[in-house]
């Protein structure tokens, strides 16, 4: 046991990512009942989501409780603890976390509305807005509290020690991006394929998961948690980033014009970590956790 312990406690990071995948990909493949039981349609994807999203989520949040009991004991749930009660921070940190993601997403969305009407905000064309904001924002919150009870809880404060925050946010980014390839991509792949061979749409799609908007998004997210050492702003930034997706997804979108719409956020979203980067002289680049105020 001491043996094991000790190989834990000496690959935190890799141990963390592993139990994420094998929990959530693991559990959802065993209720799927292999790729027979993956969507087929749409509306079959929407009857299949209030079981299978919070199988999914079990994945960080468990493998976050289950590391920081092994490798910090109390201190760590204490440390946890304290970062999630810290909500006195600046306004405008809760202004980034909580805007970020619906500025770029809409100002794209209005953009490309302009070529073609397939890309209106989904919020802006339904008719049923309340139910679609309320329902975006209940799962927003329940995917930012169990997603950052792992990536922020355990992994964000472990990495910046050893790591600069644009390379935490690109380590943490791309494996969560990775995580969401199997229910982001391949689990989909049949009800969003469109008219695109599943191949191509799976292949571009985990392109798109791994440089995408969330590897950009996590650099944001590990800069804000720098600088207000606050999970419970991250867990509201995941939330906007989740809930934003959610009400402004266009009802009309699949195969290329999803691709399109994978696409084209994602590069605003560097954009936004290049400013960051360029407006804070290089913070991105060269500042540690416990240096950041």
């Amino acid at each position: 046991m001491s043996a094991i312990k000790a190989f834990v406690k000496k690959h935190p990071y890799l141990i963390y990512f592993i139990l994420t995948f094998v929990i959530s990909w693991g559990g959802l493949f065993l209720v799927s009942g292999g790729p027979g039981g993956f969507p087929k349609s749409k509306e079959q994807f929407q009857d299949m989501l209030p079981v299978f999203i919070p199988l999914v989520l079990i994945g960080p949040s468990t493998a976050g409780m289950v590391m920081t009991a092994l490798v910090d004991g109390k201190a760590g749930f204490s440390d946890l603890l304290s970062r999630f009660l810290n909500w006195r921070v600046g306004i405008h940190w809760y202004a980034v976390a909580l805007l970020t993601a619906p500025l770029v997403l809409i100002s794209v969305l209005l953009a490309l509305s302009l070529f073609s009407p397939v890309y209106l905000p989904g919020i802006f064309v339904s008719s049923d807005r309340v139910p679609l904001l309320l329902s975006g924002i209940a799962a927003g919150l329940l995917v930012g509290f169990l997603e950052e009870l792992g990536w922020t809880g355990f992994a964000t404060p472990r990495l910046r020690k050893q790591y600069s925050a644009i390379t935490t946010g690109l380590i943490i980014g791309v494996i969560w991006g990775a995580w969401h390839i199997f229910f982001n991509v391949i689990w989909i792949s049949g009800a969003y394929s469109g008219g695109m061979p599943p191949v191509v749409f799976i292949a571009t799609g985990i392109l798109v998961d791994l440089v995408g908007q969330l590897p950009a998004y996590r650099v944001l997210m590990v800069w804000v948690h720098d600088h207000t050492r606050s999970l419970l702003v991250a867990m509201l930034m995941h939330a906007s980033l989740t809930t934003t997706t959610i009400i402004v997804e266009p009802p009309g979108i699949s195969g290329a014009t999803l691709l399109v719409y994978s696409l084209v956020p994602a590069a605003a979203m560097w954009l936004i970590v290049a400013a960051v980067a360029v407006a804070t002289r290089g913070e991105l680049e060269m500042k540690r956790a416990g240096q950041a105020g």
